[in-house]
């Protein structure tokens, strides 16, 4: 019997490397090989979305991770310009804070039971995507998007990004539902967090 459990528990959290690690390579995809949607003054795509499915599977660390490394391998691989860090600080922020809000239990990693008793549009979605987009993607990124190019001031950038934003809020807070019920059949599959971390418990 306790074999069974050494097995299962061992298996478990291989299968949540294995899923980042699929939503990792799912987000380089996105950001660096799919065509974005361009407007005047806005870039569109969905590379949101692998870090919203890490983050309400897994929590903000997991969520961290698909942000911030798929962000780091996606500019050494396939760069748009110069390299900066503060974009990838920004990423790993911005799956932090996604995995704070759409995660169940976000800090069951760490050993505690205490999480959100029901997760909800506000504020467990609207919240967090105003965070990522008004807070660290227009007001934090712009920072570094003005030091690489001179073209523009910090607040020339700021104005011509809004776009971009305009349209990014209202598709992430229809998006992430969408995620959610798409998490909920994974979850029914065993992918959830919850269930990873009961099974190692058992060791």
């Amino acid at each position: 019997m306790q074999k069974t459990h050494k097995t299962g528990s061992a298996a478990m959290p291989l299968r949540m490397m294995v899923v980042t690690a699929l939503l990792i390579a799912l987000y380089f995809v996105l950001d660096r090989v799919v065509p974005s949607i361009r407007l005047p003054g806005a870039k569109i795509g969905f590379s949101f979305v692998p870090p919203m499915i890490a983050a309400i599977l897994y929590g903000p660390i997991a969520a961290a991770l698909v942000y911030g490394l798929g962000d780091l391998i996606g500019a050494l691989l396939v760069p748009f310009g110069v390299y900066h860090a503060g974009f990838t600080l920004t990423a790993a922020a911005m799956g932090m804070v996604l995995g704070l809000f759409l995660n169940e239990k976000p800090l069951a990693a760490f050993g505690s039971e205490k999480g959100w008793s029901r997760i909800r549009l506000f504020p467990n979605v609207i919240l967090p995507v105003l965070i990522n987009c008004l807070i660290l993607g227009l007001l934090v990124n712009t920072i570094w998007v003005s030091q690489l190019s001179g073209s523009k001031t910090y607040w020339g950038w700021f104005v011509y990004r809004l776009t971009e934003y305009a349209i990014l809020v209202p598709a992430q807070i229809v998006i992430a539902p969408l995620l959610m019920k798409l998490c909920e059949q994974l979850k029914k599959a065993g992918l959830a967090q919850d269930r990873l971390f009961k099974n190692r418990r058992k060791i």
